[in-house]
């Protein structure tokens, strides 16, 4: 099928100009082959030839894989004017398609090359000859096309007016220094576009003013064919445009159709992600953790009701799943929302509760995971249905280099108040030996002897974890757990253990 707009992903060479990421040959075929045979993409930019022994290896690695796979003419490399050194690498390393790189501003053919439009015009032809006597399809990259389109449009226009009859299969526009808004790329575009009409025009965004996915849109509306992007608007300074975003933007707000596989653009954003050590922003349109999250109550309701809170960015189209965010915002839709994921039902009286609780750690932690929810239901429903005759009223724990930790702490107990401090091998263990010396010693009753303890973290590993501690106690040889959930493993333990007083009162 042939497409309308053709996507051309650059991650491979434009994304890795990212400060600090380098792809190894492995790591490149990798990610190649997810973006041909998985996302679909029409052409991948793999490379910038000559650059290291190293490079060549991964392009042959992916040119090898490209071959056998019929997908040879999808893999391209960017070349240099360089009297045939590039096209040479090129078709060693087994490529077929060379980005030549030529000079799209006046300033950048003056200052840089140092040399004359025509003397730069008659450099990129005989580049060409070269490519074509080596069976080498060439793409044309006019660099600094959009500061060239600013300040010496007829430059562009001569270049292209002398080029247009080469065998160039593309012509290819970078806002190399990012410096378009939507309206001058729409005018830009459309320029070139009715002059040439007959000829393939590429469009290459940068992001230093956050515009790269809008500059896209407006490029595309001028009728550009062919659109680069990264994935995760990898690329140089502020990157690229985001493959994700521009995706969503053309099928969505352009209603075109593309070769993209939107369900896998997720899974391998994250492969990118690991490979690449640059973190996904979580505000990420698309890809980013919290965006098909619902925090707000009121948007959980609403999506119960004939999905209020909907949009077309579905996260199923991308293989993800909504989901509904626990904290001190959450309703009982939220909450309701992730106890039907997990098979779990309450009465109305034990979402209220569980409500209240949810709310008040939140108040401690930003957002509850649904791997805590399980916790926090038998944390709450257990604490609420036992008879508080004993509170803790206030404890301070302390710790010091070169001394025994210490615990001072005040009880009110059937009405009365205690208050006891102590040392021990541990916080905790000095908090228990406080309490033993009230029943002992003020109370004259027996204290439950502890048989073991606990911690249990949700999974996940977050280091924000809520924490389950159950400890075990025998008491007149009555053997009962008591449990305690909190974002600290002490206050845990805490409350397993006055849940534990509570209990032998009622013994």
């Amino acid at each position: 099928m042939k497409y309308k707009l053709e996507i051309m992903d650059t991650t491979l060479r434009d994304g890795e100009q990212t400060s600090g990421v380098s792809f190894g040959a492995f790591e490149k075929l990798s990610i190649a082959r997810l973006l041909l045979k998985e996302i679909k993409v029409n052409r991948i930019e793999i490379a910038s030839a000559r650059v290291s022994a190293g490079e060549m290896e991964a392009v042959k690695q992916v040119c090898d894989w490209a071959s056998k796979h019929k997908k040879i003419n999808s893999i391209e490399v960017l070349g240099f004017i360089d009297n045939g050194v590039s096209i040479n690498w090129i078709k060693e390393a087994g490529g077929k398609v060379v980005n030549l790189l030529s000079k799209g501003s006046l300033r950048h053919c003056q200052y840089q090359l140092k040399k004359t439009p025509k003397e730069h015009i008659n450099d990129i032809k005989h580049e060409i000859d070269i490519a074509n006597q080596n069976g080498i399809e060439v793409n044309l990259y006019l660099e600094d096309w959009s500061n060239g389109m600013k300040d010496s449009p007829e430059y562009v226009f001569n270049l292209i007016d002398a080029l247009c009859k080469c065998n160039i299969k593309r012509f290819m526009l970078p806002d190399t220094l990012g410096v378009l808004n939507p309206d001058s790329t729409y005018k830009f575009c459309k320029e070139i576009i009715d002059r040439y009409p007959t000829l393939h025009f590429d469009f290459h965004a940068h992001n230093d003013y956050d515009l790269a996915v809008a500059n896209c849109y407006a490029a595309i509306k001028a009728g550009i064919k062919g659109i680069h992007c990264t994935i995760n608007g990898l690329g140089e300074r502020a990157g690229n445009a985001a493959l994700s975003s521009v995706l969503a933007v053309v099928h969505d707000q352009l209603d075109i159709k593309t070769s993209i596989n939107e369900v896998k653009i997720n899974h391998v954003s994250r492969v990118v992600e690991s490979y690449s050590g640059i973190r996904i922003p979580a505000n990420k349109p698309v890809i980013g953790d919290n965006v098909f999250t619902q925090c707000a109550g009121v948007h959980a309701d609403g999506d119960s009701k004939n999905n209020l809170y909907y949009n077309d960015l579905l996260p199923e189209r991308f293989g993800r799943m909504r989901e509904y965010a626990l904290g001190k915002t959450s309703g009982k839709a939220n909450i309701r929302k992730n106890l039907e994921a997990m098979g779990i039902e309450l009465d109305e009286e034990s979402m209220r509760k569980v409500t209240e609780r949810i709310i008040e750690l939140g108040d401690k932690k930003e957002i509850i995971s649904q791997e805590d929810l399980p916790y926090i239901i038998s944390d709450t429903l257990n604490r609420n249905s036992q008879k508080q005759r004993i509170t803790l009223l206030n404890y301070t724990l302390a710790v010091a280099n070169g001394l025994r930790p210490g615990a001072v702490l005040k009880l009110e107990i059937n009405g009365e108040i205690y208050e006891a401090g102590a040392t021990g091998d541990g916080q905790y263990d000095a908090f228990v030996k406080g309490i033993q010396w009230i029943y002992k010693t003020k109370l004259h009753k027996p204290f439950p002897q502890l048989l073991d303890y606990t911690v249990n973290i949700p999974p996940g590993g977050r280091t924000d974890a809520l924490v389950q501690t159950s400890i075990t106690w025998d008491y007149k040889g009555k053997i009962f757990k008591t449990y305690g959930l909190d974002l600290d493993q002490m206050s845990a333990a805490i409350q397993a253990t006055i849940k534990m007083l509570n209990h032998i009162e009622e013994l």
